[in-house]
Order: structure tokens, then C-alpha cells, then sequence
């Protein structure tokens, strides 16, 4: 398990590693491109090299792509579901070219189409980002806090999307997930107590299945279990508190699983990193 953070790129990707590095990160989550819109900076042949050169710098064997916000399978405006399946596509096609292990997916809502259909239109959308994909960075599904017809805030609900995914021979083992700790208690999945942690993991394990889940966001959160808020807290400072922390980094089946930080950005940003790193010994 390596423990990191997500960090910026301003000035250019390659920027990334020493700006993980700066602050104790084992491995990094970044964005390819403007989280907010726009188009993505270019991949120059120069780009690429500096962007290797730097993790080849700093020792960092990995890293993850997060997709940008925006996203939505399941929306019933044509010009926003097939621009979200155009850039994850070449968001998975840009990982590739970095060497990025996975990018990270948030899933949409389903309020304009409604549950049945923008649940079809979810998996089918994915389907359509994976047609003739060749690359080597994986497609991690980002579970969701629930709020808003929100897709993705139950376990039962991606199994089901990686069922219909994968629906096709074609599909087979193309999609993995990540699990961001906020969303999964606002969810109502209780990690406050290591009984809980473990109880949550089990569960997880007989829906899903523990080998697809590849990253963790390790967040605390502000709000309480299935209040269905998505905000952020400073580790052992939320409603989660420390206990659920050092479980979830001491447990022995979460060994393969990195874990990246997306707290607030502020002077406990890398202590955050640093607490994380000292519980999981």
C-alpha cells in the first residue's frame, strides 16, 4: 500500500511528481486537464519526456488520472453524454501515453433521465468509452456519496453496472473500482469503528469482490453516516475519526491498494499524508 495525495499540475503535468514529492507522497493522483472545462493540454513528445523524467527523479512507479467533474453517462443532452464518454476516452488514451495506473471516473445522475434508463444509458456509455480501447490504463468507477439520483452510492449498484459492463466478452475485465471513504460514509456505510471497517469491507467483497477495487480515496468527512454530503475532512478530524483510518490502513487484505488523499488544501494537506503513512506501520 503507498500512500499519496492528489496534486496539482499548473504549469504543465510534468510539474505533478515534484509537487507530490514536496510533500511526502508515495504515489499521486493528478488532472490530465481542467477539471472545470476546456481542452487538454497538449501531450508533446517533449511534454512526455519531462513528465517521465521527473517520476524517474522522485521514485514514483505510479500514479492516477482523475477524470474531470462534469461527467455524466446518463444525461439526456446529447452534447454533455457523448463529450463525457469522448474525454474519458481520451483520458484513458492520455494515461497510457503518461503511464498513468488508472483513471478515476465519477459516474453522474440519473435525475433527468431517471433511474431505469440513465442506469441503461450509465453502463451503456462506459461500453462505448471502452470500443476499441488497446491501451494500458484501467477504468476505475468512483462510488458516489448518493446525493442528487446520484449513480454508483451502493455496492449492489456497481456490481450491477460492471455486470452489464462486462455483459460482452469484450468487456471482460476493462472497468475496477475506486472507493473515496466521504462518499462511502455518506453513503451509509458506517468506517467509524474497526467492526464497522471490517463489516463494510465484507460486504464489499461479497458484492463487488475486493480484486476489483484498485484505489482509495482516503478523505474524511464533515458530515454524518447517510447524510448523503459530499464534503471533505482532514483525517481523524471528521466524523470518521482516526480508528476507522488505522483499520482501514492495517488491514490485510488493502495491501495491493494505494490510497490518495483529497482533503482540503490547506497547511494539514501533507500532515494528512504524513498521519496516513505513520498508522498504516
Amino acid at each position: 500500500m503507498k500512500v499519496g495525495a492528489h496534486v496539482s499540475a499548473a504549469g504543465g503535468i510534468f510539474n505533478a511528481p515534484g509537487n507530490a514529492a514536496k510533500i511526502g507522497c508515495e504515489t499521486f493522483q493528478v488532472f490530465s486537464r481542467s477539471p472545470q472545462g476546456g481542452p487538454a493540454p497538449k501531450l508533446t513528445p517533449e511534454v512526455l519526456a519531462n513528465f517521465r523524467s521527473e517520476m524517474k527523479k522522485h521514485f514514483f512507479t505510479s500514479f492516477f488520472i482523475h477524470a474531470p467533474y462534469y461527467i455524466n453517462y446518463a444525461s439526456t443532452t446529447p452534447r454533455i453524454r457523448y463529450g463525457s464518454i469522448s474525454i474519458i476516452r481520451d483520458e484513458l488514451e492520455r494515461g497510457t501515453l503518461l503511464g498513468a495506473a488508472g483513471v478515476v471516473t465519477h459516474l453522474g445522475s440519473t435525475k433527468d433521465a431517471g433511474p431505469k434508463v440513465g442506469f441503461h444509458k450509465t453502463w451503456r456509455g462506459i461500453q462505448r468509452v471502452l470500443d476499441g480501447y488497446k491501451g494500458t490504463t484501467q477504468l476505475f468507477l468512483e462510488g458516489s456519496a448518493g446525493a442528487g439520483d446520484q449513480v454508483g452510492s451502493s455496492f449492489e449498484q456497481l456490481a450491477a453496472l460492471i455486470k452489464n459492463i462486462e455483459s460482452a466478452a469484450k468487456y471482460k475485465g476493462k472497468v475496477d473500482v475506486c472507493l473515496d471513504m466521504c462518499h462511502l460514509f455518506a453513503a451509509g456505510y458506517d468506517l467509524r469503528k474497526p467492526a464497522d471497517v471490517n463489516a463494510t469491507l465484507k460486504k464489499f467483497d461479497q458484492i463487488v469482490g475486493l480484486k476489483r477495487l484498485k484505489l482509495i480515496h482516503g478523505n474524511d468527512s464533515k458530515f454524518g453516516l447517510g447524510e448523503h454530503r459530499d464534503r471533505h475532512e482532514h483525517i481523524g478530524k471528521g466524523k470518521i475519526g482516526l480508528p476507522g483510518f488505522t483499520t482501514l490502513m492495517r488491514h490485510p487484505k488493502l495491501k495491493h491498494v494505494n490510497v490518495v488523499i483529497e482533503t482540503p488544501w490547506d497547511n494539514l494537506y501533507a500532515k494528512d499524508v504524513a498521519l496516513l503513512q505513520k498508522i498504516r506501520k
